[in-house]
C-alpha cells in the first residue's frame, strides 16, 4: 500500500456547496404582547404581527353579537356560526402556511406536528380566544380531540346548560379539513357554558360526528364518547396520519 493511498484512506473528504441558512426561530419571536401588537394610536389601528387588523371587544359585544344573530334567524344562529368560523378556519389555514413557511422554512408537511400546531395557535391565544390542549394521539384512528380553555364565547355568556362555542367548532374543522386535505367535521362534547371546567371538541369524519351528536343527545358525556372511540365502536374512515 502506497503513501498515497493510506492518505486518501484516512482523508476526511467534505462537500464543497454551500450551506443553506436556516432563518433562527429567533427572527420569529414575537410570543409577548409588545412584539405581537402594534398600536397605532394616531390611526386608530391594532396591527398583529401578520399584518392582520384587529379589533378590541368587551363581552357586552360578543353577547349583542349572538343575540343579534338569533333575533335574525332564530335557532340557526349556531350552525351560522359554524359556518362562519368554518371558512375563517379553511382561509386561515391558508395564511397560515404562507407565514409558516416564511419565517421557519417548514410546511405542514416538512415540520413536527405538534410545533406547527402550537404556532398556528399562538396568535389565537394573544387575541384572547384561549389556550388549548391538542391532543393528536388518535390521528391514525381517524379523529382528534382538543380541549380550550377560557374560551371567549363560554366564558362571556357563563353557564346556560348547553354547548355554545359554535365558531370554534367550524374554525377548527375548517383549519383541520384544509391542513389535512380531508372533508373535515367538528362538534363540542362539553363546554364551560355547561357547567364544565373546560370546553371540548371532536374533529373527524362527519360519520363519526354525526354519531357523537347522537350519543351526546341521548345523554353520553364526554368520557363515555372517548371510551367508544377507543374501543373502535365505529371504524376508522379517515387515517389523518397521512398529511396530503
Amino acid at each position: 500500500m502506497t503513501e498515497s493511498t493510506i492518505q486518501s484512506a484516512t482523508e476526511i473528504r467534505s462537500f464543497n456547496t454551500q450551506p443553506n441558512p436556516i432563518r433562527s426561530p429567533w427572527d420569529a419571536s414575537h410570543y409577548n404582547h409588545r412584539t405581537f401588537f402594534n398600536f397605532d394610536r394616531a390611526k386608530g389601528e391594532v396591527i398583529d404581527y401578520h399584518q392582520q387588523r384587529n379589533l378590541i371587544v368587551g363581552e357586552d359585544f360578543i353577547v349583542s353579537l349572538l343575540n343579534g344573530l338569533e333575533h335574525e334567524v332564530g335557532e340557526s344562529a349556531g350552525l351560522l356560526c359554524y359556518m362562519i368560523g368554518e371558512n375563517w378556519g379553511k382561509q386561515d389555514a391558508i395564511a397560515f402556511d404562507g407565514w409558516f413557511s416564511q419565517y421557519y422554512d417548514l410546511t405542514l408537511q416538512t415540520a413536527n406536528l405538534s410545533f406547527a400546531m402550537e404556532t398556528w395557535w399562538w396568535p389565537f391565544r394573544a387575541q384572547g380566544w384561549g389556550t388549548w390542549n391538542l391532543d393528536l394521539n388518535s390521528l391514525k384512528d381517524g379523529f382528534i380531540f382538543v380541549d380550550l380553555f377560557d374560551s371567549a364565547v363560554a366564558k362571556t355568556l357563563g353557564y346556560i346548560g348547553k354547548p355554545v362555542c359554535h365558531l370554534y367548532a367550524g374554525m377548527l374543522a375548517g383549519f383541520f379539513s384544509a391542513a389535512f386535505g380531508k372533508s373535515l367535521s367538528s362538534t363540542e362534547i362539553q363546554c364551560y357554558a355547561m357547567g364544565n371546567e373546560y370546553c371540548r371538541f371532536l374533529i373527524g369524519s362527519e360519520k363519526r360526528v354525526s354519531a357523537t351528536e347522537f350519543w351526546l343527545a341521548s345523554g353520553a358525556t364526554a368520557t363515555d364518547i372517548e371510551k367508544r372511540f377507543r374501543a373502535e365502536e365505529i371504524p376508522v374512515e379517515v387515517e389523518l396520519l397521512r398529511r396530503s
